[in-house]
């Protein structure tokens, strides 16, 4: 078989890259997927009561990114809300990330904006250096509010010390002297009014898209015949392991239903510092969608399963820079998305990376 192009991985990369190639280039296009779904770890399902569950937790679409939000405009309308997060702090549901409101909750005070940025700064501990998560969270909020909020929650989730994680992990949490209680700020924000499954499907409705699902690109890789692969699996496995094996955090999913419409106060709860999971989504508060019972998700974290997120400690970048070597060899090979990068991309940003690489010849 002969495709001028093939990609590897039905996911959010993959697939934004097939539609370009279809719809702008007119050129026919393989996407070989392992699972026996597109749509990657954004894929939604029904469960067995009908209610729309994210199969592999909660992905709320948010961005500054007129273009990237209208690109995607054309293959869903959209549920339109502001997502907002509760964390469960000395038996309290405090706002997250950390506002005005949040300080006041913890400390029962009644601080103003300007009184709050003050108590920060006197929080806050001084030093010559940033250097990692833990550095990140004490130099904005001081020991107590770290040892609340960010400590145990970055210990469970990534299973070391945060002093040991890249300052990019807790860096993403934003910290707010003001009174807006809603996780993302961005322009854009709320998820496809359909499921992303429905959206993803609109994505590759193009007769030129082929696409070959419960397959191992492995396997049929040497019976085709290509000018560009645009692939967007793991680099390690790729390369068979060359440099050895990255390492990966993964999640292992409990999926509970109840017999009442709602479960909690918020679409998403964190736990800092109770029980083993990191937090519980319940779906129906991010969807809308009305339903006499309801289905919520925990999250433990794991580092056996799939490859969820890249592993952000100096070690493991070292490592991948190794592939990263091997990568820039490649002259009909892409690499793309969070799992051939080896670095966390948001939805958004993994559409602005394809979209720029197809701007660009998929040159590399």
């Amino acid at each position: 078989m002969r495709y001028k192009y093939v990609v590897v991985g039905a996911g959010l990369a993959g697939l934004t890259a097939a539609e370009r190639i279809a719809e702008v280039l007119d050129e026919e296009v393989l996407v070989i997927e392992k699972r026996n779904y597109i749509g990657g770890n954004v894929y939604d399902s029904y469960d067995e009561e009908g209610i729309l569950i994210h199969n592999y937790g909660p992905h709320i679409f948010h961005t500054n990114d007129k273009e990237v939000y209208e690109y995607l405009s054309r293959f869903t309308p959209w549920h339109h809300f502001w997502h907002r997060v509760l964390t469960y702090v000395d038996g309290n549901l405090v706002p997250m990330p950390i506002t005005v409101e949040t300080i006041n909750k913890i400390y029962n005070l009644n601080l103003s904006c300007f009184d709050v940025e003050e108590f920060l700064k006197k929080q806050a501990v001084s030093m010559d250096e940033v250097s990692t998560s833990k550095d990140v969270a004490l130099s904005k909020v001081g020991e107590d509010l770290y040892k609340k909020i960010f400590e145990n929650y970055t210990r469970k989730q990534w299973g070391v010390d945060p002093a040991e994680l890249d300052t990019s992990v807790i860096s993403r949490i934003p910290i707010r002297a003001n009174r807006d209680t809603r996780y993302f700020n961005d322009t854009y924000q709320g998820m496809p009014k359909y499921g992303y499954a429905k959206m993803c499907q609109n994505m590759i409705s193009n007769k030129k898209i082929k696409v070959m699902l419960n397959t191992d690109y492995k396997e049929i890789i040497n019976d085709l015949e290509y000018d560009k692969l645009i692939y967007t699996g793991p680099t390690d496995y790729f390369y068979d392991y060359k440099h050895g094996k990255m390492a990966y955090r993964s999640i292992d999913f409990q999926f509970e239903t109840y017999s009442r419409e709602e479960y909690q106060e918020a679409p998403v709860v964190n736990y800092p510092n109770d029980y083993d999971f990191t937090r519980i989504t319940e779906f129906k508060k991010l969807t809308g969608q009305e339903h006499k019972k309801t289905t919520i998700l925990k999250e433990f974290p794991t580092s056996e399963g799939e490859p969820y997120y890249p592993f952000p400690t100096k070690e493991y970048q070292e490592q991948f820079r190794l592939y990263q070597a091997e990568m820039k060899k490649e002259e009909k090979v892409v690499f793309l998305g969070r799992l051939a990068e080896y670095r966390y991309y948001n939805m958004d940003g993994v559409v602005r990376r394809v979209l720029n690489a197809f701007g660009g010849g998929f040159r590399g």
